[in-house]
């Protein structure tokens, strides 16, 4: 069907350099981003050996750190990051919660499909870069691995990009590469076949994730919860529940002090009148309704709830983001000798007031005092158990009359302050990207610098902002895609597959173009890919048609347009290189939970295309 391609030896030595990147990051005998680099830097030397300098242009060689993807990756991490500084995302975090819940079934699909919609009008990396704290968020509250979340949401922000004519770079790019007189796509001609597809990965990850998404416990995201903490080291056997005490209760008007005196139990957190609190002290008056954060053993809180005549919400709701891992747990505090406060009891040094420290056990000597702890005095040495906010614990580390002992937390400074500033860059780089023909990386480092120089965040921040794993990852791959395409060995293997099936029905000639883009995407550009396969896909629907076949050339140039986006195989797509590191995820995990979805995008999109075209 096709006229013959001669093989030519750089076509040979660049398959062989696809097989061997392809071999290395299924093998991981080195980390994808040095293999990677290592390719790119083989691909430099080769292009010195006389004959082979066609593969590569050295000159240009490291153009993938200053391509647009990349910058624009750099660019919308750091908005990321000061978005999350200033506590929007946390607040995004809690109302995805509110709404979702808390389970794996119910925080997917709620991520997952906001995250296609968004997609949908931007490029995807920057919709799941900017999803990412807000992932590392709900893990920390909800117990759940980033692993568990990252991935589907990370598909779905790359199935969204198909949902509109603008949501990726082949379908904005289709048009202009139909022939002259052949009728253009509208905005939403490719919709329902986005949302079939959207809603086809949210699906399969709600019923399949538990077999095919790794539980990779991701210490920077998560750490060990409050309770199992004091299991193993202390065993205590503590939990936080969330309780409301209306006004009409005989303890409203009472202090937090009274409160627990009355049902022996330790209040965490208070929320009167709007104003929250954590590790009130225990004068703070509960004036009308009040919600509270209780924390003791189960049996002892099942007994205030009978006894005082309140319900549990069953979870943290008002205090879901105050009492997060990221944002309070417990601490070990030990009475250094010379200590002030020797002699002292808790009551008298008002701990909570003054230092913010609930305590909640004295460990002494052999023994833990569980019991009575207000009217204990304080002994050097003494190490106490308590409940704090970190910055509570980040202040009483400046103090000399105490010595912490728990170094690993969170030393996390938010600026709501910068709120605003945050918010309004943010709306500009968006409203560059959706209203002017400005570049994607150009208008999003608009946002970033924008967000530098107001101060949301400081330049050394928004250099730890920045996976510079995902960016080496990326940009070390550009030259090997330019060289796929560039010297002709992908047009060699889009003709010689098309040879091989000589003449069959029209589907099947569908399928084979839908699966060449799938295969061309992984190891080269999307555009790249879109580009060489959409006039090959005309000219053989032409084909077809004068062999008296009813095939649509439009129907097969949007065929490729859609298929490039079908990169969940390995980690060579933007997204996936993006979620790689912060999920813990590694290439086999990505050809198990990809492979299936692989295969399913191509089913779903080819059936959806043939019924709505």
């Amino acid at each position: 069907m096709q006229e013959t391609i001669a093989l030519t030896p750089e076509m040979m030595v660049v398959l062989g350099l696809l097989g061997f990147t392809i071999f290395l990051f299924v093998s991981e005998i080195v980390r994808v981003d040095v293999a990677a680099v290592s390719v790119m830097v083989l691909l430099g030397l080769i292009s010195m050996i006389p004959g082979l300098g066609g593969v590569a242009d050295t000159h240009k060689l490291f153009d993938g750190f200053a391509s647009n993807a990349v910058i624009s990756i750099i660019a919308v991490m750091i908005i990321g990051a000061g978005l999350d500084k200033t506590g929007v995302m946390s607040q995004v975090a809690s109302f995805i919660m509110r709404v979702g819940g808390t389970t794996e079934k119910r925080v997917i699909p709620m991520v997952s499909g906001t995250v296609g919609v968004i997609s949908s009008f931007m490029q995807n990396v920057g919709a799941a870069a900017l999803f990412l704290p807000v992932i590392s968020r709900i893990s920390a509250r909800t117990g759940l691995p980033m692993s568990r979340l990252l991935m589907p949401m990370g598909f779905c922000a790359i199935l969204g990009g198909t949902m509109t004519m603008v949501g990726s770079s082949p379908l904005i790019l289709l048009n202009d590469l139909l022939p002259a007189g052949m009728e253009r796509f509208e905005l939403f001609d490719v919709t329902p076949i986005g949302l079939a597809l959207v809603t086809t990965g949210i699906l399969y990850f709600v019923l399949l994730g538990k077999y095919v998404l790794p539980a990779v416990r991701n210490d920077g995201a998560s750490g060990e919860s409050t309770v199992d903490y004091f299991k193993r080291v202390y065993g205590l056997d503590y939990t936080i529940r969330e309780y409301t005490l209306p006004s009409s209760h005989p303890m409203s008007g009472h202090t937090v002090s009274d409160l627990e005196r009355e049902y022996g139990i330790n209040v965490i957190g208070a929320m009167v009148s709007g104003d929250l609190r954590v590790a009130p002290w225990p004068g703070y008056q509960l004036n009308g309704t009040a919600r509270l954060a209780v924390l003791g053993r189960a049996d002892r809180l099942d007994q205030f709830a009978e006894r005082a005549g309140v319900k549990t919400r069953g979870y943290l709701d008002v205090f879901s983001d105050a009492l997060s891992h990221t944002k309070s747990g417990i601490a070990e505090v030990v009475i250094p000798p010379g200590s002030d406060l020797i002699g002292k009891t808790v009551t008298e040094i008002a701990m909570r007031k003054t230092h913010g420290l609930t305590v909640l056990a004295i460990h002494r000597g052999e023994e833990t005092i569980r019991e009575g702890l207000r009217d204990v005095p304080l002994q050097a040495g003494d190490t106490l158990v308590c409940h704090c906010s970190w910055s509570a614990l980040a202040r009483v580390e400046k103090n000399r009359d105490f010595v912490v002992v728990t170094s690993e937390y969170p030393h996390e400074e938010l600026r709501p302050q910068k709120v605003g500033f945050a918010v309004l860059f943010f709306a500009i780089a968006l409203g560059l990207i959706l209203f002017t023909d400005l570049r994607l990386s150009v208008a999003l480092l608009v946002g970033a610098v924008g967000m530098i120089l107001t101060g949301v965040l400081n330049m050394d921040e928004a250099y730890k902002a920045v996976s510079w794993k995902t960016v080496f990852l990326l940009a070390s791959l550009i030259p090997l895609g330019a060289a796929v395409q560039e010297t002709g060995t992908a047009g060699w293997i889009a003709h010689q597959t098309l040879n091989l099936l000589g003449d069959v029905a029209p589907w099947v000639l569908q399928a084979a173009i839908a699966i060449l883009a799938t295969f061309f995407t992984l190891v080269m550009s999307n555009v790249g890919a879109t580009v060489l396969l959409v006039p090959l896909a005309v000219s053989i629907a032409f084909a077809a048609q004068s062999m008296g076949m009813d095939a649509d050339p439009r129907v097969f140039a949007l065929t490729v347009a859609i298929a490039t986006s079908n990169s969940f195989l390995i980690p060579t797509h933007q997204v996936n290189a993006l979620i790689m590191g912060p999920g813990g995820y590694r290439v086999k995990d990505f050809m198990k939970a990809g492979g299936i979805m692989t295969v399913l995008f191509l089913v779903v999109s080819l059936t959806m295309l043939n019924l709505i075209f």
